[in-house]
């Protein structure tokens, strides 16, 4: 192959790489902008989130999860009202099913290890780490905060 080949070569495969960076590096895990704006419910939920109004946020969401039964960040964000409202089987069962649905959803994988240290169950928290540390090939948040959660959880036992 003559080196004008390669040279071709190698600028169209950094041509490639750079057309899909944006797609690649873009966040999956933040809230789906849309459906704030098609959905009522689900836009009010926030805002009682924003609130701290655990129980009308549940509400919301509720309502909002019968017209989007697999929205991961819906069924994340129901778990995060209820696991505030103390009711953690409920919040147990959101997180898993926006695990369900999105197995590298890091905010679920988050959430659901921090009910598990508040129910007094570190070996399930550590099982999210885990997850996160595989998922954060560079490190997240999601994970910074559940290893912090995990550590201060050590560091009262």
């Amino acid at each position: 192959m003559s080196r004008f080949a390669g040279l071709v070569r190698a600028t169209l495969l950094c041509a490639v790489i750079v057309a899909f960076a944006p797609i690649t590096a873009a966040d999956p895990y933040e809230a789906d902008p849309d459906l704030a704006t098609r959905d009522e419910d689900y836009a009010a939920g926030k805002r009682a989130v924003e609130k701290k109004d655990w129980a009308e946020a549940a509400r919301l969401f509720q309502r909002a999860e019968m017209r989007h039964p697999d929205h991961a960040d819906l069924q994340n964000i129901l778990g995060y009202s209820y696991r505030n409202l103390k009711q953690y089987d409920l919040a147990f069962k959101h997180y898993k099913r926006a695990i369900e649905i999105d197995p590298r959803h890091r905010g679920a994988h988050e959430y659901i290890g921090e009910t598990y240290l508040l129910t007094g169950d570190l070996a399930g928290a550590e099982q999210h780490l885990a997850a996160l540390t595989e998922i954060c090939l560079l490190p997240c948040e999601e994970l910074k905060d559940l290893e912090r959660a995990i550590a201060q959880y050590r560091g009262r036992k």
